[in-house]
């Protein structure tokens, strides 16, 4: 698992908070200072808790589960979602939809609608099916599926953790994940409540340079784990 020194974070900007009148009271202890109004993280904190996270994400590669990466907000959600499918994980970038957790059953039937649909297409099953006027229809409700479920479609169960990008703004995502004991990982900025979560990570969450490095330290620890899991099955 890679190691990143201080100035490797503070090259991607990560020391950032918001201004001090947005501080959440539980940032208080992980400010370093404050300039131009402005909250500076302790990167010294950052650090050790960003290694806790990694250790973390490769515990859960460890037992053969997967991590639900998160993010709604613009500049988060082109690259979570890369970073997300590059490991093979499941994601929501864009707009949570509630029940995502805590209805799963139903939201698993509406996937495995996108996925009966895309076979059928892809197929050529429509053609011979379907009028014209049908099949563009069926072709909407595609695009609306994979829209709100397509990164979705290879959670066959509920993740074993959350990697949530600033979960002040991904509340409800956060809220599910409580009420089912499901533990979150999270950047979080300076106005984040770092009481609601099991894994902080204190640091910039608004910028995309920040979101982007911290995701992939993430999710790099996440798959070099799981392929060293799967290097010594085949050795066994």
């Amino acid at each position: 698992m890679t190691s990143h020194d201080i100035q490797t974070l503070f090259e991607t900007g990560a020391h950032f908070g918001y201004t001090r009148s947005r501080r959440h009271p539980s940032a208080e202890k992980f400010i370093f200072a404050a300039k131009d109004r402005n909250d500076i993280f302790d990167l010294e904190k950052t650090e050790q808790l960003l290694a806790d996270a990694q250790k973390f994400s490769a515990s859960i590669a460890s037992s053969g589960k997967q991590i639900l990466f998160v993010a709604g907000k613009h500049e988060a959600v082109h690259p979570v979602k890369e970073i997300a499918e590059s490991v093979g994980q499941p994601y929501v970038a864009g707009r949570w939809i509630g029940g995502t957790l805590t209805n799963f059953k139903e939201i698993r039937k509406r996937i495995d609608r996108l996925e009966k649909l895309r076979k059928g297409r892809d197929s050529g099953e429509h053609e011979e099916k379907y009028t014209k006027l049908e099949r563009l229809m069926i072709d909407r409700e595609i695009t609306d599926l994979e829209d709100k479920f397509g990164g979705l479609v290879h959670m066959r169960d509920l993740p074993a953790a959350l990697f949530v990008v600033d979960p002040r703004h991904e509340s409800t995502a956060v809220n599910e994940a409580h009420a089912l004991d499901i533990p979150i990982v999270a950047l979080a900025s300076s106005d984040c409540d770092f009481g609601a979560l099991e894994h902080p990570i204190p640091a910039n969450d608004s910028s995309v340079k920040s979101i982007r490095f911290f995701t992939e330290c993430i999710a790099k620890a996440y798959e070099d784990n799981k392929k060293a899991v799967a290097d010594k099955k085949k050795e066994e």
